[in-house]
């Protein structure tokens, strides 16, 4: 076992510092895993339970300290120390004083010293916060960061008499992580808005009085008030009233969804119409949106293999460019006759101002959160980055049938009794054998039996995966199931060939008759099929426990190349093996399930995709993927986002490497400036962000 910390790093800017931290935190020997979400500035730590909190978290705002001291370390609990408005604000400022001492010597004539004297000015007020930090970090042996970069470049330039360029660059770059720093933050707050469904608060009924207190103080089987324009503070069910909620936050649906007494209501709904009155069959810990949160806040633990990529890039990029420009300065001059120092030191300083990787480590990580953000917008929960960039691999998907591909609400359209039974003992021991079942089958039986079950009338019961039900009832042993229940007890039975489930009854060994029970496919499930093959995905197939003829109909009128039916819970995971060994290197197979027996085999996939809406806690919990909406078509949505998202990500990858590449050569044949070199790094650092927000848009896909 082991316990959880998160903290907020309030300040938190460089992308590059925070895998730093991440880093070092994990080295720590208390600390079994932590994770860094630059996005919403939160680190999440899993400690030995042994471990002293108080501990943990001094090492870790050491850390922090070390590399960011500007940052401050707070319980996720706590309020943020100094609003951000307040914070860009004084930056500006600065920026903007700092400017105006700049343009000075260039428009009024100063003897030189005090030429010098004024940029020198300007430059300690522009950069520096830069300078200090670079300092600091020298005393701690930290030389590879942006901070000792720049200021290198800049004082080089001041050494060989660029003192207007040295000011500039320096204005220039922090001109950009002002810019840079403000895309991202707006692109949090973008994010965040998606994802702002906490309750604030909560009505409970107490004594007949109304009080609004924090959800959290919730209790199961309190009474609370939902007033119209509020959001629903957690999940119940409706014992007064009758109004319409707005499901867009969760679902993506836009349709109001109507609720009267007896429906249940998930956190996170907005109530639109009339008050209702709900009793709480969740506390917030376990509600759905509290469940929602955890899941995206918790998503970039999961981390693509292309942010896993570019994260150990970074750390060898750097040194590497150092190094080069080390080169450039020494060699050339030393080498060839006539080559002045000061020339290629400068081409040099070029290469360092564009030796931090921060377009890449920011506008990434940024990509596939915003992605993942843009799912949750469409009622689709996606557990990590991997999963949303291995949407973009796979080859076969899988689905379940009952629940996924059909509605999974059943009717028994047919009771049929043989000889020495009527039809209503058929269906009246039908229902009591099915008396503790929630199968959807089972619940069909018991609405068409319409009757209370007297559980006493029970006395032994026994579930058989996969086969059915075996019970003794008023004395006499039953069995409730499909044809393979029929031939393993020897019992003599005719098989029914029907478009529908088939349900054998036996009575004391007897064959006593069979029902029919019929399903209906999903409006939108052979659109679904029909959007995979329109996306390159030709292998489909269909894994059910269903008879044989069902499954097939439903495959032939779908499109789906395969059908495999009547299977138990553990050949769904053999058959799906099978699937996995014949698909091609590299490509992944998907699962589309809903139900508890799903579980194993959502697991076992490369993709494991649950039906949220009225899936079970087990399925959802195995699964990767959530469709909030049980609706197929929730799926050819999630891969358009997974493809857009993995299309921005390398546009930024090859724009951002390719423009410092191509400066790179140019500064090194003499033909680039250090203004350009800032450019290729914090002005490609904007692009890239100001892409990356992109997948955020309402169209996009």
């Amino acid at each position: 076992m082991s316990s959880k910390i998160e903290l907020v790093l309030e300040g938190l800017d460089c992308a590059h510092c925070a895998a730093k931290i991440e880093n070092k935190v994990n080295e720590l020997e208390t600390v079994k895993s932590a994770n860094l979400n630059f996005m919403t500035k939160t680190i999440s730590i899993e400690v030995d339970p042994s471990s002293s909190k108080g501990s943990v978290v001094t090492l870790v705002k050491e850390i922090v300290n070390n590399y960011e001291p500007h940052v401050v370390v707070l319980e996720k609990e706590q309020k943020r120390v100094e609003p951000e408005a307040s914070y860009e604000m004084k930056e500006l400022y600065r920026l903007i004083i700092g400017g105006i001492v700049f343009v000075l010597p260039m428009i009024f004539d100063f003897p030189s010293i005090a030429e010098f004297l004024i940029f020198l000015c300007s430059y300690f007020i522009v950069g520096g916060e830069v300078l200090l930090t670079a300092i600091k970090n020298i005393i701690k042996g930290q030389i590879f960061d942006e901070n000792f970069l720049m200021t290198l470049a800049t004082i080089g330039a001041f050494a060989i008499g660029e003192y207007p360029e040295g000011v500039a660059v320096m204005l220039f770059y922090q001109a950009g992580e002002f810019l840079q720093d403000l895309a991202v933050n707006r692109s949090r707050k973008s994010i965040e808005e998606l994802m702002d469904i906490r309750p604030d608060y909560a009505n409970i009924m107490v004594d007949g009085e109304i009080r609004k207190v924090s959800p959290e103080e919730v209790k199961i089987g309190d009474i609370i008030v939902v007033k119209p324009g509020e959001r629903v503070p957690l999940d119940g069910e409706v014992i007064e009233g009758i109004s319409y909620l707005d499901t867009s936050a969760l679902t993506g649906e836009s349709v109001l969804r109507e609720v009267k007494v007896g429906d249940e209501v998930l956190s996170g709904f907005i109530n639109m119409k009339a008050l209702l009155t709900v009793k709480v069959k969740k506390t917030f810990t376990d509600s759905t949106v509290s469940k929602i949160l955890d899941l995206v806040e918790n998503a970039s633990s999961k981390k693509a293999p292309t942010e896993n990529f570019i994260t150990k890039f970074a750390r060898y990029y750097t040194p590497t460019v150092v190094f080069i420009a080390l080169g450039l300065a020494l060699i050339p001059p030393v080498l060839i006759e006539g080559e002045l120092f000061s020339k290629w030191i400068y081409r040099a300083l070029v290469f360092l101002v564009i030796s931090c990787p921060c377009a890449l480590v920011i506008s990434i990580p940024l990509g596939f959160f915003g992605g993942i953000g843009r799912a949750s917008r469409e009622g689709i929960l996606i557990k990590g980055g991997n999963y949303l960039e291995a949407l973009n691999s796979v080859e076969t998907v899988v689905f379940d049938k009952t629940g996924t591909l059909t509605k999974g609400v059943f009717e028994v359209n047919e009771v049929v009794a043989q000889p020495g039974f009527t039809e209503e003992e058929v269906l009246l021991y039908g229902a009591y054998a099915e008396g503790y079942s929630n199968h959807p089958i089972a619940m069909s039986i018991l609405k068409k039996y319409g009757k209370k079950i007297n559980k006493e009338d029970i006395e032994e019961y026994q579930e058989l995966p996969g086969r059915g039900i075996k019970a003794k009832i008023r004395g006499k042993i039953v069995l409730c199931g499909n044809h393979r229940l029929m031939e393993e007890e020897n019992i003599p039975y005719k098989r029914v060939e029907s478009i529908g489930t088939t349900i054998y009854v036996a009575i004391d060994n007897r064959y006593a008759g069979h029902m029919v029970i019929s399903d209906k496919i999903k409006e939108d499930s052979l659109d679904s099929i029909k959007e995979l093959k329109n996306l390159g995905i030709q292998n489909t197939a269909i894994l059910t426990g269903d008879n044989e003829g069902v499954a097939r109909k439903i495959g032939d009128i779908l499109g789906v190349n395969r059908v495999y039916a009547e299977l138990l819970p553990q050949d769904k995971v053999r058959v799906l093996e099978e699937l996995d060994k014949s698909k091609s290197p590299k490509k992944k197979i998907l699962f589309v399930g809903d139900g508890i027996n799903d579980a194993p085999v959502l697991a076992r996939a490369d993709i494991g995709v649950a039906m949220g809406g009225l899936g079970s806690d087990a399925a959802i919990e195995a699964a990767d993927i959530v469709l909030m909406t049980d609706e197929p078509t929730k799926l050819i949505t999630a891969i358009k986002v997974a493809k857009h998202t993995k299309r921005i990500v390398w546009q930024n990858i090859v724009f951002s490497l390719g423009i410092k590449v191509a400066v790179m050569l140019l500064g090194a044949i003499g033909y680039a400036t250090m203004w350009l070199a800032v450019f290729a790094d914090v002005g490609v650092a904007f692009i890239a962000v100001l892409n990356s927000m992109r997948i955020l848009g309402k169209n996009s896909l």
